[in-house]
This record gives structure tokens, sequence and C-alpha cells, in this order.
């Protein structure tokens, strides 16, 4: 995202806006600033508030992270507006480093020299490939592509990420920020980005993944193998001693390549599975998960040469999908629309008493339609907001907890939802506008719910109004609003039945197309030139390197489920344990639910998103099934939970980038994300407990989806309320009406007429109850003298 101007008009400082001058710096290796240790002196003093704030007119030069805001003047008579600012300043590359830190992705390198220039090469090969394999599919079938895929991806892993042996970056962020204080920069870590090339043992490894990929489509003899891609179809479970080499050495080096660029936990499940595999047959035959057993050479062969291992269906969404959204939101960021949406956001809510909260809020959920990733989208909107709720009296854990709900929303939100999102289209044979409009009504309420949390934090908190000096929005969408053209574009390509993969390249093209309509008499500098356009290329390639790897593992897990039976087995353990505590069909459902979450939760603490819904659907996912819990509302339950790692503590990527951006402390900033991130918590759970739900998901007709709709809003409306404590328009709540209105709202979410009307009933008392509370306050209040009696 371009750097918002300072009131020089030169670009912000390089470190992001995180903090007042006694806050955390970054440290000196360039690494993103610690969390602090204690809590922030700017947090507001209820009792006196400050007059209001006019950030563009009245900026406090004593912050070095003091920016303006969006649509500022820069210098007389020229506004700084999106798509006029020149190449990507310091602090443009500060955010996306800090950002890089927090991804499910380990940091990576920067690459110059004849390495920088073979990867950007083989990048460029991999992206025209991809987009050539849209319109001219490459005559031997989608697994000949898959394996010219992989072979160009693989290689690139090994290059652009370092064998660093150190603590996965979840735990290394942990301990970052829990450490004593005093500890060094070189206990916590390293900068986003390493600068040192590949060493002679990549480059070996950069040939062993060219030579094991490339294997089943040469077409000499090698050995006792070889000979071309229908001879290595034709051995299909009779594989030579030379396969089995080959198929070896290609798992071995997915491992590594999983190891390096997501850290050490997804390759132990991997081989966690694998001993599963091989050593299934030694457990007792009387238990549930046992298996007849599998040698080496099976496991080989389903992984290495059939359509469940390698070549699967999560490789083929990230080689058919994936790489081409990467690359669309590589174009769309460079064409301005990044800045775009974050100004749009402060114009709309510019004269609101929250303006502050509503504006991260509303660029979390811009953002988020052209990006994948929680966590650059929290260290994104947050760059750019914090001074902000700063300047309001936001406490940085609370404003932390905000951005990191706010940020987490990219992953939910269309039309770019995440990865996971394609391979359900996949997976259940659908198109993935259906799994769009799956998504849709989820994706309102959970917004909603943060947009009340604030709502009622400002409320409560007493924080100030600021005075946003930007521009009219309508006036913004007028010379900008081209930049909502792609993504419309993608929906009503896909309503009239255009295929995801072209409807994408469509919407690429068209945003090359219209970033050369910015005004002639301003910067240029967001016009997609040809030089540009292979920066994006390579861009969105390199971003997808990571979830290749992590895709192509994912394998492992899916045929050793496939060829063990484990899925079954798995649902029915998870099954039977609900049974032990009840027998009534009702119960036992909600109950598997609830353990399914729970397991899904902390499945997601350990791997990145996409891992986490491949091993929950294989595993949860039948026993849902099994309970006539349809196959999308199925689907969806397993890819929310998998996504709510991301704010779920104690890892909480979302939160720990936001703590690092605002320089509040961790464990707070994570409780608060926690808080606003609640509804989406509670909402998967009730459409997969009753019929009723799947009018969440859109299904059924109009009356359904307007129940579920409105009933689960009102849900959302009352936890919000008994999470914040503050009833808008009455006053505070006491516990009493905090705990019925927490009650009242989980059973408001059983979308069935008795509990709706139970909660509802109980909403009221607890909106009576506040409602007595102020006027016991009130007349309390009005006669003090009685009271010191």
């Amino acid at each position: 995202m371009s750097p918002i101007s300072s009131p020089d008009g030169s670009p912000s400082p390089a470190r992001p806006a995180n903090s007042p001058v006694d806050g955390p710096a970054a440290t000196p290796d360039g690494g993103p600033p610690r969390p602090r240790s204690g809590a922030d002196p700017a947090e507001p003093d209820s009792a006196h508030p400050p007059n209001p704030t006019t950030l563009a007119t009245e900026p406090d030069p004593s912050e070095p992270g003091t920016t303006t805001e969006p649509g500022t003047t820069s210098e007389p008579g020229t506004t700084s507006e999106p798509g006029t600012t020149s190449e990507p300043g310091a602090a443009e590359r500060a955010t996306r480093d800090l950002a890089a830190q927090f991804e499910d992705e380990k940091p990576g390198r920067v690459l110059s020299g004849p390495a920088g220039l073979l990867l950007t090469a083989a990048a460029l090969a991999v992206g025209a490939l991809a987009l050539w394999q849209v319109f001219r599919p490459l005559s031997q079938g989608s697994k000949y592509y898959l394996i010219i895929f992989l072979a160009g991806v693989l290689p690139l892993v090994f290059l652009a990420y370092p064998a660093d042996l150190r603590l996965p970056a979840r735990l290394r962020f942990w301990r970052r920020g829990t450490s004593r204080a005093g500890a060094t920069d070189s206990d916590r870590g390293t900068p986003a980005l390493v600068s040192s090339g590949p060493t002679v043992t990549d480059w070996a490894l950069v040939v062993l993944a060219v030579a094991a990929c490339l294997y089943p489509v040469l077409p000499i003899r090698i050995g006792s193998g070889g000979g071309g891609y229908n001879a290595f179809l034709d051995r299909q479970g009779l594989l030579t001693p030379t396969d089995l080499v080959f198929g070896t050495i290609l798992l071995l080096l997915l491992l590594e390549a999983c190891r390096r660029a997501t850290g050490w936990i997804l390759p132990a499940v991997c081989l966690l599975f694998l001993g599963y595999g091989y050593y299934g047959g030694l457990l007792p035959q009387s238990w549930p998960v046992a298996h007849a057993g599998l040698d080496f050479s099976q496991l080989v062969d389903a992984f290495y040469n059939s359509d469940s291992g390698f070549y699967g269906t999560p490789l083929d969404v990230a080689a058919s999908y994936i790489v081409l959204f990467t690359i669309y939101g590589a174009v769309l960021e460079l064409s301005g629309a990044g800045r775009f949406f974050v100004e749009l956001s402060a114009a709309a809510f510019r004269r609101s008493r929250t303006a502050a909260g509503r504006t991260a809020v509303a660029s979390g959920f811009l953002l988020g339609t052209v990006s994948g990733s929680g966590a650059a989208t929290t260290v994104s909107i947050g760059a750019v907001t914090w001074p902000l709720l700063r300047r309001a009296g936001y406490p940085p854990e609370r404003a932390g907890g905000m951005l990191a709900a706010a940020g987490v929303g990219a992953i939910l939100s269309p039309p770019t939802l995440g990865a996971a999102a394609f391979i359900i289209a996949e997976y259940l044979g659908v198109s993935y506008l259906q799994v769009l409009g799956w998504a849709t009504v989820p994706t309102v309420l959970y917004y909603l719910g943060i947009l009340l949390a604030v709502e009622i934090d400002a409320r409560r908190s007493g924080v100030r109004p600021v005075v946003i000096d930007v521009g009219s929005p309508w006036r913004l969408l007028a010379r900008f609003g081209y930049h909502f053209a792609s993504l419309i574009a993608i929906i009503v390509l896909l309503a009239v039945g255009v295929s995801a993969t072209r409807a994408v390249v469509y919407a690429i093209v068209l945003t090359v197309a219209l970033s050369f309509l910015a005004p002639r008499n301003e910067d240029r500098a967001h016009r997609l030139t040809p030089g540009r356009l292979v920066t994006a290329l390579v861009t969105g390639v390199r971003g997808v390197l990571a979830v290749t790897a992590v895709c192509a593992a994912a394998g492992i897990i899916t045929a050793t489920t496939t060829k063990t039976g484990l899925g079954p087995q798995a649902a029915a353990l998870l099954i039977g344990g609900a049974q032990a505590a009840t027998s009534d069909p009702t119960l036992v459902l909600v109950l598997t639910a609830l353990l399914a979450a729970v397991a899904l939760s902390l499945l997601g603490l350990a791997v990145p998103v996409t891992a986490s819904f491949v091993i929950g659907w294989v595993i949860v996912g039948p026993a849902l099934l099994d309970l006539g819990v349809t196959a999308p509302a199925a689907a969806m339950f397993v890819f929310y939970f998998a996504v709510l790692s991301e704010v779920s503590p104690p890892t909480a990527l979302a939160a720990v980038a936001a703590a690092a951006v605002t320089g509040g402390r961790l464990v707070p900033t994570m409780w608060q994300t926690l808080r606003y991130a609640l509804p989406a918590y509670l909402t998967p759970i009730a459409f997969v407990i009753t019929p009723a739900g799947l009018g969440l998901l859109g299904i059924g007709g109009v009356q359904r989806i307007a129940f579920a709709a409105g009933v689960t809003a009102f849900s959302v409306a009352v936890l919000a309320v008994a999470a914040g404590g503050w009833l808008p328009g009455v006053g505070p709540a006491g516990a009493p009406e905090r705990v019925l209105g927490a009650l009242a709202g989980v059973t408001l979410l059983w979308l069935e007429p008795v509990p709706v009307t139970v909660g509802a009933a109980l909403a009221v008392v607890a909106a009576a109850g506040v409602f007595i509370r102020r006027g016991a306050a009130g007349r309390s209040s009005s006669n003090p003298v009685e009271e010191q009696l």
C-alpha cells in the first residue's frame, strides 16, 4: 500500500506509525517494534476528555510516526489522493516487511545478481504458464500441468527461503512478546527479509527438486523407470526401484520446503501421518484407528503416482486458482487500489464520533476484498489508522484487537476468500460463486459485530472525536471508483457462467487498462506499464511459493487418510465421544460440533489455514456429514474455524502483528481481539445444529434466509452488548445484565421458534435491568446529601 504523505509532502518515515515517541521503536536490525510490556501513557483520561482533534491541521511534530490523514494537502494547491504517490517509499517497504513476519510463512530472501535473475525468469515462466493454462490447457491433462507447475515452483522455494533452523514463526513471536525486559534484539528474531544469498546446499536442493519433479514426464529411460508420462502412469501400483527413489526424494524435498516456508510443525504433522500409515498395522486391531498396514512402496505410490497425493486437489487449487488470484492482488495493489480503499473508508466516516474506529474496520473489509491474508491486512491498515486511533484515545491493546479482528476478515470477505475456499469448491464440486454466496451473510454478521463493539467502546471508554480532514467520499468515488470495477467484474462474470480462472484473468486485464485513467495533471506512478506488470507477475508467483509447498505436502495427509480409512474411523471416535455423554440425537450433534470446534481451533494453532482446513475436512468433515449436516454447512464450519486460528490465543498471528504495530501488550491484545471476533466463533455453530441455520449460508427460500440472518444479527448485537458492558443509548450494563445478555445471545443462535423466543425474552430482561440500573444511578446522583448521610 502506498504510504500516506506527511505534512511536508514527503513519504512517511520508514518506521510504521505504531506508537508515541516513548513507545517501542523498530529494532536496529530492521525487525518490527517490540510489543510494550507496560500500559500506554496515552490512555485517555475519561474524567477530562480533550477537545476534538483535527489530525490534518494539528499534527504533533513530536511523534516521528505521525502522518496526516488521507487526502490532506501535501503542498499548496495539490491534494494527496490515491494514485498520486511516486514509487513505493520506505514506509511502504517497512509495512510490507513487518507484515511478512506475521504471515503463516517465514521470512524470505531478498535476491540479487544471478540468483535474483533466475528467480525472476522462473517466476515469469510459471506465471505465463498459469495464464496460458486458462485458455489453452495442456493436451496431456491437468496432472501433467501440475507436474510442470510444481517443477517450476518447488525449486524457487529453496532459492527464496533460507534454511532457518530456529523456532517456527508462531512460537518465535510468542516468545518475543513475552520475553524479559532488556533482552537483546538478536534474542527476538531477525528482519523480515533475509539478505543472504543461496548456499551450495540450496543450489543442490534446487537441482534435486527439478529432477524429482520432472522425472515422471522425462521421455528417456532412467534405470528401471522413466520412459515418459504415459509409462509412468501405467506403473501406478507397480512402481520400480527408480520410481521409489525419485518419489522418496520428492517427499523429503516437500517436507524441507514446508519447513523452510512455514516452520517445523506442518512437516511434523505430515511425518505423523506417514508414520501412522506405515506402523498402523502394528496397533492392536481392536483399536478403532488400527488398519492392515502399508509398506513404504505403497505409501510412495499413493503420494507420487495417484490423484490424492502430491498432485491432488490442494495442489490443483494452488496451481489453477490461487496463483491467478495472487497475481490479481499484486496487480490491483500496484494500481493504487489499496490506498484508495483506506482513503475512501476515512472519507465515509470523517464526520462521525467514532470515525477512527469505523475507518479501521471499513479499511479491513475493503482491503480484504483483494487480500487473502489476515496478518498482512492487519499490518497494512494498522500502519495507516493507528495514528487516528491513538489520537482518538484508544489504548494500544484495544486498538490492536480491533485491527486484528478487522484484518482477519480479509480471509472471510468475498470476492477473494482465503485459499481454503477454492479447495471447498473443488471438494464439493460446486462453483466458486456458490462458495462466495455461502460466505456473504456470515461476513456481514462478522463486521456487524466488530462495528457494534467499536460503537460500544467509544461510549464506554470516552473515546474522543477525531476530525479527519479528507474530501467527500463521492468525490473520491467519482475520480477513483474505477478500482471497484475489476471486483465487480469478477462477480458478474461468475454469475453469467464464466469460470473463476477466466474471470480473474479478465479482471487483471481490466485493472491494467483502468490504471491508465489517472488524471493527467497528477503523478502516474500507478499506471501498470510493462515493467510494473512484470513486477506484479513475479510478486504474485512468489506469493504462492509457500502455499504450493503446503498444498503439495497436504497430499501426504489426504493420501494417507484415503489409504487407511482414517477419516471414517476418526469420525466414529468423535461421534462416540458425544454419544457417551447423551443419547439425544440433537444434543449429540451439538456436542460433536463443539468438540469439532475445539479440535479445529487447536489444530489451527499449529499449522497454516490451508493445511488446517485440509486436515479438518478429512477428519472432522465425515463426522458432521454422518450426523446429517449438509456438505456446504460442514465445509464452511471447518473453513471458519481454520481461519479463526489467526485470532485464537496463544498464537494469534494477527493479534501479534497488531501488537507490533500499536506497541500494546501482547496477551491483552489477544483477548481484545477475541472479544471483537466473538461472533465469528459462534455463527458457524448456528448453521450446523439446526436446518434453519442453512439460511445463514444463503441456502433455502427468502423467508428462511431473512429469519436466520435477522435473528443471528440480533444475537450478534446482544453478544456485543454483553461483551462490551454497555447498552448504546442507555448506559453501562452490570454483571447480571451481561450474564443474561450472553445467555440470550447464545440461545438465539439455536434457530428454532422456542429457543429464539426464550433468547429474546432474556435479552429484554437484560435490557430492562440496564434501564433500572440507569434510573437508580440517576436518582443517587441527583441527591448527593442523602447519599452522604
